[in-house]
């Protein structure tokens, strides 16, 4: 995960560090979890941790340290999921990756009415304008926010659109975890 751009600030650059090292997997993949921890509370308190990561004394290895957690259930839904997790206080915020189909803002007059989650996923996947993203999305404790969509048909790393609004629900969904 060491080709990730200096990016203006540490969330910024853990979100991309994460959407590199997801791309690098290939695509239709489950949805990942990943802790983010302060790198330098990680050196200072769990040493040998810190050198299994390969995070040396550099200065530019400070910031937020990504950590994968389990496995994703699949049978459960992402949200449903998502309500179940507590961090412990050294977690200073957590990202997640997920790959959805997604529509143009033109396709959305076309949506049929009525239609149960079930038929309307297969109708977004029958569609001829959808288009695979994947999201990764970050948020820390104290409410800021990141994400980076990727789309199948542009995998590249100078492609990836950054911003902090782009996938507000499931960031939210994840400032959730944080909530007591």
């Amino acid at each position: 995960m060491s080709n990730t751009p200096m990016a203006a600030n540490p969330l910024t650059r853990a979100v991309l560090e994460i959407d590199e090292y997801v791309s690098g997997l290939g695509w239709d993949q489950s949805a990942r979890l990943f802790a983010l921890v302060d790198t330098a509370r990680l050196r200072a308190e769990q040493p040998s941790l810190a050198d299994r990561l390969g995070l040396g004394d550099e200065p530019e290895k400070s910031g937020l340290t990504p950590i994968e957690q389990d496995e994703v259930p699949t049978g459960k839904p992402l949200d449903e999921f998502l309500a179940t997790i507590a961090w412990p206080d050294a977690v200073v915020g957590c990202a997640l990756a997920v790959e959805r189909l997604m529509l143009p803002p033109s396709a959305e007059a076309q949506v049929p009415k009525g239609l149960s989650e079930a038929a309307l996923t297969k109708w977004v996947a029958d569609h001829p304008d959808r288009q695979e993203v994947r999201m990764t999305v970050g948020v820390l404790r104290d409410g800021t926010r990141e994400s980076a969509l990727r789309l199948r048909e542009k995998d590249s790393p100078t492609e990836v659109l950054t911003g902090s609004d782009l996938v507000p629900g499931l960031a939210e969904a994840l400032a959730a975890t944080f909530e007591e």
